[in-house]
């Protein structure tokens, strides 16, 4: 018999013989008659099994408990109750696998996102992570479904790389020499030519770089895979693992760059609107009751378009009027989530793009402005999240892209390959980068980066 899975089950005509498998959510009865709940990951409801117990082995009854997990052959019949259009009158029940309910570590009362950090491996069978994951998945999917529609190639760029495209050095390094008796050169440092890669390399922190490889021979190009940062950050927004939507795009500047990212974003958040509307729902219902509706303003809300010193002067004037910030406004700073989200959430109302953005507190490869003071840089500001995108028109000028390395004393050396699309063929290009991981706390509503990603990889914690 074909196993039939929760989600269709909640749709089907009742008076089929029908088999389900899942997990035990809840049990409970009286002396003649047990009702279980099941669930088996394809939807955020369960199905109820109702157990006429003089028909079923009582050794069999006793061993159902929360967490075991269990098949059930029986009649889809007509619910009396209210919550469901239909239950599983059961005939025969297997049991795959026995629960102790002293040791599960989920328990009915409610437990804390923190605790629940601690059981990574266990808590994606909660509502509320079951919900989380099949909208990571679901968003995803949407990702490679927007790029595909418009033509984009979809790269792979390599996990373990010798250039660091953020130029902030806090990488992880990648080797294969003994720890505990390193080989030194002539000046004592370590010998990485005796290293597997014959060079020193590291976790990549982005694809950006070799993407705008691919840009310059394929057209339109976008990355999406893991990437990596060795900071030592223990803040609701950073974790050491995450992944990246990077998109490039030739023939792109900066006004193009904002209006793909826009309709991009907006697409993605409609996507989660339309396919995931139980789990938001869920979600809305349960830790945040303005998720559907702040997702809706932002899918029909034109995005603010501002430089960065316009946005400088707003702050400047909120100070003036008696708003404080933790830290002083001045020209030249980088932005804190607390200004990027006064701007989104008090002084707008909706999300901001910000552009042209100090050269010193940006990526080398950001085009210069004719004022020679700025790059054409963009960032897409969020209500709830700040920053979720940044990107760039990027130089196209061989020489000024020189002569910004040089400025910040960065090797020419590893990234020569790199200086080859301005010498050979250059042209003008843009792109950006989404963090997949930001994306999902806006459409979940959860306040803590740790929670929309399965296996979280923070300081001090890699388990599971």
């Amino acid at each position: 018999m074909i196993r039939n899975k929760v989600k269709d089950l909640l749709t089907m005509a009742p008076g089929q013989e029908v088999l389900a498998k899942g997990w035990v959510r809840t049990k409970r009865g009286n002396k003649e008659i047990a009702f279980i709940a099941l669930n088996d990951g394809s939807t955020i409801n369960n199905i109820q099994i109702v157990v006429d117990k003089a028909a079923i082995d009582p050794e069999i009854l006793s061993k159902i408990t929360t967490g075991a997990c269990i098949a059930v052959k029986g009649k889809l019949v007509e619910s009396p109750g209210s919550g469901q259009a239909v239950e599983i009158s059961a005939d025969h029940i297997e049991i795959y696998g026995e629960c102790d309910p002293v040791r599960f570590p989920l328990q009915k009362k409610d437990t804390s996102f923190e605790y629940l950090r601690t059981v990574a491996h266990m808590r994606p069978r909660t509502n509320t992570f079951g919900a989380i994951l099949r909208i990571r998945s679901q968003m995803a999917f949407a990702i490679h479904e927007y790029f595909h529609s418009k033509g984009f190639v979809y790269l792979h760029t390599p996990i373990i790389t010798a250039a660091d495209a953020e130029g902030a050095g806090n990488m992880f390094q990648v080797t294969t020499l003994p720890l505990d008796n390193v080989p030194k050169n002539k000046k004592g440092e370590p010998d990485y030519s005796k290293d597997f890669f014959g060079r020193h390399t590291s976790l990549t922190v982005s694809g950006q770089l070799e993407g705008e490889l691919g840009a310059t021979a394929l057209g339109e190009i976008y990355t999406f895979g893991p990437t990596f940062r060795a900071e030592n950050s223990n803040t609701p927004r950073h974790l050491a693992e995450f992944w990246m939507i990077e998109p490039e795009m030739a023939f792109y500047d900066l006004k193009d760059n904002m209006d793909l990212s826009e309709d991009f974003i907006k697409s993605l958040v409609k996507y989660a609107l339309d396919n995931c509307y139980e789990d938001v729902k869920f979600l809305n219902d349960r830790y945040d009751n303005g998720l559907i509706e702040r997702l809706q303003s932002v899918v029909n809300t034109e995005f603010v378009r501002l430089t960065y010193t316009e946005a400088i002067k707003i702050l400047e004037d909120a100070v003036a009027g008696g708003h404080q910030f933790e830290m002083l406004i001045s020209w030249g700073m980088d932005l804190q989530s607390e200004h990027e989200r006064f701007l989104v959430e008090q002084h707008f109302g909706k999300p901001v793009i910000l552009i042209d953005y100090p050269k010193e507190i940006k990526a080398f490869y950001m085009k210069l402005n004719e004022d020679g003071k700025t790059v054409r840089a963009m960032d897409i500001l969020f209500p709830k999240i700040g920053e979720i995108i940044g990107g760039s028109e990027r130089e196209a000028s061989y020489e000024k892209l020189l002569k910004r390395m040089d400025e910040m004393n960065m090797s020419h050396r590893t990234l020569e390959w790199y200086l080859d699309t301005r010498r050979f063929g250059t042209c003008p290009h843009s792109g950006f980068g989404l963090g997949f991981e930001r994306l999902l706390l806006f459409v979940t509503g959860m306040q803590n980066i740790r929670d929309v990603i399965p296996f979280p990889r923070t300081p001090k914690n890699a388990e599971f």
